[in-house]
């Protein structure tokens, strides 16, 4: 079903864009999966955004805070852990996009969480799914020139199956549209080199994979990947 791929899609495609400075602490914590320090900053985000009710940059950052732990916590199969903290970080979220519903960037954000917090249980897809689906189309409306609103779309469509609208070959081209948006977008290179080894087309995804662990060498996620993709 195409709620199912949408929430796959916000589920893994995480802020690289976002309306202002992320703190570098933060993506560091994200691309080293370092939990210890993302707890802390999960913790710090949300006690900012209780202080700041009506700011909607401190929201905005409590549920950046909050998608990075979940992405984490998904990576590594904690999946309870991925809940509670996607659905800290989705009061934040509607919170931000109450305050300000133009942001592209929030809408986009608040998909991702959703996204997360079904993809912890494949059951909530009922209760998350439609959050998951709408918020991206909403970012892609808002900034149809934003690359990664194109991955997310991407992520979606790799998970849907061709008969129902979606599929690979559909996917790299939501990925190649992200890359020629953005070229240094480790993410679209990283989702095309996954795409392209579904496709059995082993080189190529070698070659992707290893341009999105040249932009992002701190990315085990990314490393993890390329590793387990043969160079032929």
């Amino acid at each position: 079903m195409r709620l199912a791929a949408m929430y796959l899609a916000a589920a893994f495609t995480l802020a690289a864009a976002t309306p202002d400075a992320v703190n570098p602490d933060l993506i560091r914590a994200r691309d080293t999966q370092d939990r210890a320090a993302l707890e802390r900053l999960e913790s710090q985000a949300a006690s900012d955004a209780q202080k700041q009710a009506n700011d909607a940059q401190t929201q905005y950052r409590a549920a950046l805070a909050s998608s990075y732990l979940a992405e984490v916590a998904i990576e590594v199969g904690d999946k309870t852990r991925a809940r509670s903290a996607a659905e800290s970080g989705i009061q934040a979220g509607q919170h931000a996009v109450a305050l300000n519903a133009q942001s592209a960037e929030f809408h986009r954000l608040l998909g991702t969480l959703c996204g997360q917090a079904v993809s912890s249980n494949p059951l909530w897809v009922l209760k998350y799914g439609r959050c998951a689906q709408d918020e991206i189309n909403k970012a892609i409306e808002l900034d149809p020139k934003s690359a990664l609103n194109y991955v997310g779309r991407g992520v979606g469509n790799y998970y849907l199956p061709a008969a129902m609208g979606g599929g690979v070959d559909i996917a790299i081209k939501d990925f190649q549209k992200a890359i020629a948006l953005d070229a240094k977008l480790a993410e679209a290179h990283l989702w095309l080199g996954i795409a392209l080894r579904k496709a059995g087309r082993n080189a190529d995804a070698h070659a992707e994979l290893q341009k999105a662990a040249d932009l992002a060498p701190a990315r085990v996620w990314a490393k993890q990947q390329l590793a387990k993709t043969p160079a032929q």
